[in-house]
């Protein structure tokens, strides 16, 4: 069994995480551990919603808000669903002034509190297919030559 995590240090993963997850080639596995995080934290009464932003970058540019969560002294931007509409006040603008504080943690480490905390491990890649080595087999040499004189022959 893992030791138990901190608040911080699980919010300071979560930032760690998705700063990453903004830049990644490959980031669904991060924006998956980010969000498992946000909401097992939630669950457990370690984090809080606060209410619900618009989107700083919409999605077809229609208006789309995401929900503003509190995690120790970070906060964070999921996606709303339904209830949420019903039950959380809507902030308005995202205000842009505010930053949170910086972190000095690797993603090997972050990534690994997630994991141990949310349960949740990467999918195995496929193995990429075994390239078929061909021995060299030329071509018919009589593929356009032919002993004949002419079409008519």
């Amino acid at each position: 069994m893992p030791a138990e995590r901190t608040d911080s240090e699980i919010a300071q993963a979560i930032f760690t995480v998705n700063r990453h997850a903004k830049t990644a080639p490959d980031n669904h596995y991060l924006y998956a551990l980010k969000k498992e995080a946000l909401q097992k934290m939630i669950l457990q009464k370690r984090a809080r919603k606060i209410g619900l932003h618009f989107s700083k970058n919409p999605r077809k540019s229609q208006q789309q808000s995401s929900v503003l969560v509190q995690c120790g002294e970070y906060y964070f931007h999921l996606l709303p669903k339904k209830e949420d509409f019903k039950e959380l006040e809507h902030l308005g603008e995202l205000d842009s002034t505010y930053r949170n504080p910086s972190s000095r943690m690797n993603l090997r480490s972050a990534k690994t509190i997630l994991a141990d905390y949310t349960g949740l491990e990467p999918k195995k890649a496929d193995p990429p297919p075994q390239k078929r080595i061909a021995g060299y087999t030329p071509q018919r040499s009589d593929r356009f030559y032919s002993n004949k004189k002419s079409y008519f022959d």
